[in-house]
């Protein structure tokens, strides 16, 4: 649809633009992204043929964009500035149903039904209809961007070229706005090129990333591609951190401040709190954790850390719901708590502390093995899972990688396997050795500050400790467990 072909271009003798290519598919979404002064703007000027070029060439639908007349070009181009001036008091319609000048014939053009249609759609489509009649200059800045962006998509243009379309806009119609422009990109086989400051947004909403760095491409691709940490944190010259998006495969770009975070105090067993209600313990600052808790579930911070014993005979059809009113009862913030559940004895718990040179970590296990499964053999069982459970706590006095948790979170496993094994646990429905329990839970944490981790395998250090205290402790409260059976 659209070949840009080695643009250069600027202002004077000084260019902004150096030697930009790119070939637009049609019903694609391409994000220009770049630092201020990168020659984004500059760039779409050039597109859309409001700015000449000193070098290369642009065309659109197989023809060189200045064949266009201005006209022309409009019925098949619309242009949405990041920036308005208005020098007439017009109402929304009326600035809306300017979209329709490039289809109009004739001096004295009549407004057609489709002319209408077409008002309406883009008015409805951009929620600005319920005040057609006000004058634009009655309105916000945000309302003002969608009345503009509703004239654009009056137009019925195949490509739209976009300078910053949510800005002014608050969290709901940016998420509005972006959605309609994908929405239309199907219906209306329309196309688009928009400039973005955030590029979250722009990994969201774009199929290729445009990155212009001083005037230059230092990427064209997939927002996977482009958005690495180690481009954009040259590119932007600022510390970054990238992730996955939790429900699409697109990156996220999370800023790291220098200012940092104040160091914590280590972690010690002594501050935990242990009752016949809940074991419990509160960190200074919140902690970096990961686990597969009630509540606090997946990566996260958290500040209260919370096991609680709840009987035998617990039901609840909201378990969630139930533990995080637990924790507000207690004065602990749900949002900033790990929770998990058992039916075994919380006082019964095992906490230890482990040491190498400079680091430490605290591990907390209660243990009940009356629900135990052999992993390799549970696709025979029938039986609901049962309450009763292998709770372990790890916290590490470090600062570890993504990886780390991760391996960390293994370690522990295994380390508890071999406990079970030790102890010669079985499986009461195979009679074979057990792996765990059905509802076992398992959480890592760590202070992020102190000695740096970059992996705890089990032959690392960390994992070393892992091993050795989750093992000993997960032994110990078996043997806990077993003791109070007996005396029951």
């Amino acid at each position: 649809m659209l070949n840009v072909k080695e643009v250069s271009g600027g202002y004077g003798e000084h260019n902004v633009v150096h030697d930009v290519s790119f070939q637009l598919q049609q019903q694609e979404i391409l994000g220009i992204l770049g630092p201020n002064g990168s020659g984004k703007t500059t760039l779409m000027k050039m597109i859309s043929g409001l700015h000449p070029l000193s070098g290369g060439a642009i065309s659109f639908k197989g023809r060189p964009l200045s064949d266009y007349s201005s006209k022309q070009l409009a019925k098949e181009m619309a242009v949405l500035p990041q920036l308005h001036s208005h020098a007439f008091d017009y109402t929304v319609r009326e600035t809306v149903s300017m979209g329709r000048y490039p289809h109009q014939k004739g001096m004295f053009a009549l407004w057609t039904e489709k002319d209408e249609k077409a008002v309406v759609e883009a008015m409805v489509q951009t929620g600005v209809l319920s005040f057609e009649h006000q004058s634009i200059q009655e309105l916000s800045g945000g309302e003002r961007q969608r009345v503009f962006l509703a004239q654009a998509l009056a137009q019925e243009p195949k490509l739209l070229l976009l300078d910053e379309p949510t800005n002014h806009l608050d969290l709901s119609y940016q998420k509005q706005l972006l959605d309609l422009l994908k929405d239309w990109t199907t219906t209306h086989q329309l196309t688009v090129i928009s400039i973005f400051h955030d590029l979250n947004v722009a990994s969201l909403y774009c199929d290729r990333l445009l990155l212009l760095h001083e005037g230059k491409t230092v990427g064209l691709s997939s927002p996977g591609d482009v958005l690495k940490k180690d481009i954009v944190e040259r590119v932007y010259q600022a510390r970054v951190h990238t992730q996955a998006h939790p429900e699409l495969p697109k990156p996220q770009i999370t800023l790291l401040p220098n200012h940092g975070r104040h160091k914590q105090d280590l972690i010690r067993k002594e501050q935990f709190h242990v009752s016949a209600a809940h074991v419990h313990f509160t960190a200074e600052q919140p902690l970096k954790s990961l686990s597969s808790a009630v509540i606090g579930a997946g990566l996260g911070w958290h500040r209260h850390f919370v096991n609680r014993h709840v009987p035998m005979d617990y039901s609840c059809d909201d378990s969630y719901r139930d533990m995080c009113d637990y924790a507000d009862q207690h004065g602990w913030n749900s949002s900033d708590t790990v929770g998990m559940m058992t039916a075994v004895m919380v006082e019964d718990v095992v906490i230890r502390e482990y040491h190498d040179d400079d680091l430490s970590i605290v591990i907390a296990v209660t243990a009940g093995v009356g629900n135990a499964v052999d992993v390799s053999l549970a696709h025979k069982r029938k039986q609901k899972e049962a309450i009763g459970t292998i709770n372990s706590w790890v916290f590490i006095n470090g600062k570890l990688s993504d990886e780390a948790f991760i391996q960390a979170m293994m370690t522990a496993t295994e380390a508890k396997v071999k406990a079970l094994q030790h102890a010669k646990v079985k499986d009461p429905i195979t009679d074979t050795l057990a792996t765990g329990t059905s509802t076992d839970s398992l959480l890592v944490a760590s202070t992020q500050s102190g000695p740096f981790v970059q992996y705890s395998g089990t032959v690392t250090a960390l994992g070393k400790l892992i091993g050795r205290g989750i093992f000993e402790c997960t032994a110990s409260a078996i043997e806990s467990y077993w003791h109070r059976k007996k005396s029951q």
